[in-house]
C-alpha cells in the first residue's frame, strides 16, 4: 500500500509543479502581447490598470481549460502532435471564454483589439515550447551517439518507427547514418533529423562515405527479389543485413520493431503472398467448434494462430508430443486470453482415444495436419509411416464422418503426386482414402499440398544452411 500511495504523491506532485509553470505562462504571454502589441517599447500608463486587472480572469479561465482538455495527462518526455492539439484547443477555448467575460466586465475598454491575438500565439509556443525541447534534450543531446553505424533501407513508415525507437534508447547498438529509398519524392528529406540519401543503388557509396557498418532493411512488404537486390548491394559493400521482424510478429506483440534479426533464407526464397477473403473464411469458421491434429507441428500451429484469429466457439489441439503441445497452449493463451481451447495429448492412431475425443467436445470442422514427413527418415521406417500417415488419418477420418463434421481438411504434400518415396506414397494413399470416404459421406472431405514448409522440422531449408555456413 505504501509504494502505491508514494507513487501517487509522486505524480501529484510532478502535475502541481508541471501545473505552476503553466499558469506562470499565462501572465508572461500576455505581458509579452502588449510588448509586441507596441513595438517592443513600454506599454502606456493609462493601459496598465486594465492590462493587470484581466489577469484576475485569464488565469483561472485558462488554467481551468489546460485541466480540462487533460494538458497534465501526457508526458513532457514523450510530447508529440496529439499534446500540441491539447495545447491549441485548450488556448482557444480558454482565450474565448475569457474575452467574453472581460467583454460583460469591461466592455475590453483600454484593451487594444491585436493584444489577444499575440497573447494566444505567445501562450501556445510558451506551453509547447518546454514540452517539445524537453523531448529533443532527452532524445537526441543527452545521450552520447554511439553503436554501429547503420544506412536504414525504406523511409517509410516502418524506416521511421525504427529510426525513431533507436534514437530514443541511448543504450542501443546501433546509430542510424541515413536513409535510402527509391521513392525520388524523399530524398533530401528528413526523418528525425536524418537525411534520406537517394536511391537504394548508392549503398555501396553511402558504406564508404558515411563509414556505415550494418544495412537495415526496413521494408516491410518488399518481395523477395527486392530483397535479394538489396542484400547484393550490400554484399558488393562487404557489410552485413539485418531486417524487421516478421509484421505476424509485429502484430502479436511478440517482439518491437527495432527487434532486429539476420536476413533468413526464408526472405529470400519466400514467395509472393496469396491474397485470401478472409471475411469468406472467417464466416466458415467463426462460432464453431474447431479441431486440429498435430497442433504443435510447424503446419498445425500456425494453422491454430490463423484459425485463433477467426474466433472459433472452440479450438481443440490435439497433439502426440507433449512439449509442442504446451508450447502452443502457452502461446495461444496469451495471445489469445478469451479464447476457450482445449489441449490434449493423444496419438492419432488411437482410434479409442480419438474417439472419445470427438463425443467430448463434438467438433464441426476438423483441420488434420498430424503426420510423419521427413523423407529420408520414413525411407527406412516404413511401418511407422503407414501407421501413422494413412491408418492415422483413417481414424480422423472416420470418427470425423461418424460424428457429422461438416468439414475435415486433409494437410497433404506436394510429394502425393507421382509419389516417389514412402511419405508421398502414405499421404498419397491418405488423399485416396478421404476422396473415396467424400463420396458416401455427409462430410465434405478436402484436401491441401502443401510444398516444402520453410522453418518446418524436417525442412530441406535448414540442411542447405548448416552446408552455406560449413
Amino acid at each position: 500500500m505504501k509504494p502505491r500511495l508514494t507513487n501517487l504523491l509522486n505524480k501529484a506532485r510532478r502535475s502541481f509543479v508541471v501545473a505552476l509553470v503553466d499558469l506562470a505562462m499565462i501572465p508572461l504571454a500576455w505581458l509579452g502581447a502588449y510588448w509586441l502589441r507596441f513595438n517592443l517599447g513600454s506599454v502606456p500608463g493609462e493601459l496598465l490598470p486594465p492590462m493587470w486587472q484581466a489577469l484576475w480572469v485569464l488565469v483561472p479561465v485558462q488554467g481551468a481549460a489546460f485541466w480540462y482538455f487533460g494538458l497534465y495527462r501526457g508526458m513532457w518526455r514523450f510530447a508529440s502532435m496529439p499534446d500540441l492539439l491539447r495545447i491549441l484547443k485548450a488556448v482557444a477555448v480558454g482565450v474565448l471564454v475569457s474575452f467574453i467575460l472581460l467583454f460583460l466586465w469591461t466592455r475590453l475598454l483600454h484593451i487594444p483589439r491585436s493584444v489577444p491575438l499575440f497573447y494566444a500565439m505567445l501562450l501556445v509556443g510558451l506551453l509547447s515550447g518546454p514540452r517539445f525541447l524537453y523531448r529533443w534534450l532527452k532524445d537526441f543531446r543527452l545521450y552520447p551517439a554511439g553503436g554501429q553505424r547503420v544506412l536504414v533501407a525504406g523511409a517509410g513508415c516502418a524506416g521511421e518507427m525504427l529510426v525513431r525507437d533507436l534514437l530514443r534508447d541511448p543504450g542501443h547498438a546501433f546509430q542510424p547514418v541515413g536513409f535510402v529509398d527509391d521513392d525520388r519524392k524523399k530524398w533530401g528529406r528528413e526523418i528525425h533529423g536524418i537525411r534520406v540519401l537517394g536511391g537504394c543503388d548508392r549503398i555501396p557509396d553511402l558504406v564508404d562515405q558515411r563509414s556505415v557498418e550494418t544495412v537495415i532493411l526496413a521494408i516491410p512488404s518488399a518481395t523477395s527479389k527486392e530483397i535479394r537486390r538489396l542484400v547484393e548491394l550490400a554484399e558488393q559493400a562487404g557489410v552485413p543485413v539485418r531486417t524487421l521482424p516478421r509484421i505476424e510478429d509485429l502484430m502479436s506483440g511478440r517482439v518491437g520493431v527495432s527487434e532486429l534479426r539476420e536476413v533468413s533464407i526464408e526472405d529470400l526464397l519466400g514467395r509472393e503472398p496469396v491474397s485470401l477473403d478472409w471475411e469468406a473464411i472467417r464466416a466458415g469458421l467463426s462460432g464453431k467448434r474447431v479441431m486440429v491434429t498435430g497442433a504443435g507441428g510447424s503446419i498445425g500451429s500456425e494453422l491454430c494462430r490463423q484459425l485463433a484469429r477467426l474466433e472459433p466457439a472452440e479450438l481443440i489441439l490435439l497433439e502426440n508430443g507433449e512439449f509442442n503441445l504446451y508450447a502452443i497452449e502457452l502461446e495461444l493463451s496469451r495471445d489469445f486470453p478469451d479464447l476457450m481451447l482445449h489441449a490434449r495429448l493423444c496419438d492419432v492412431r488411437d482410434a479409442g482415444a480419438v474417439e472419445q475425443l470427438f463425443e467430448r467436445h463434438r467438433p464441426e470442422v476438423v483441420f488434420h495436419a498430424a503426420a510423419y514427413k521427413h523423407v529420408p527418415m520414413l525411407e527406412y521406417q516404413v511401418r511407422e509411416a503407414v501407421a501413422n500417415n494413412v491408418l492415422g488419418t483413417r481414424v480422423v477420418a472416420e470418427a470425423a464422418d461418424r460424428h457429422g463434421c461438416s468439414e475435415f481438411v486433409l494437410i497433404s504434400t506436394d510429394k502425393a503426386v507421382n509419389p516417389a518415396n514412402v511419405m508421398g506414397t502414405t499421404k498419397r494413399v491418405a488423399e485416396l482414402f478421404c476422396q473415396n470416404l467424400d463420396a458416401r459421406s455427409k462430410t465434405r472431405f478436402i484436401t491441401v499440398r502443401f510444398g516444402n514448409v520453410l522453418g518446418s522440422a524436417g525442412s530441406v531449408v535448414p540442411l542447405f544452411r548448416q552446408q552455406v555456413e560449413a
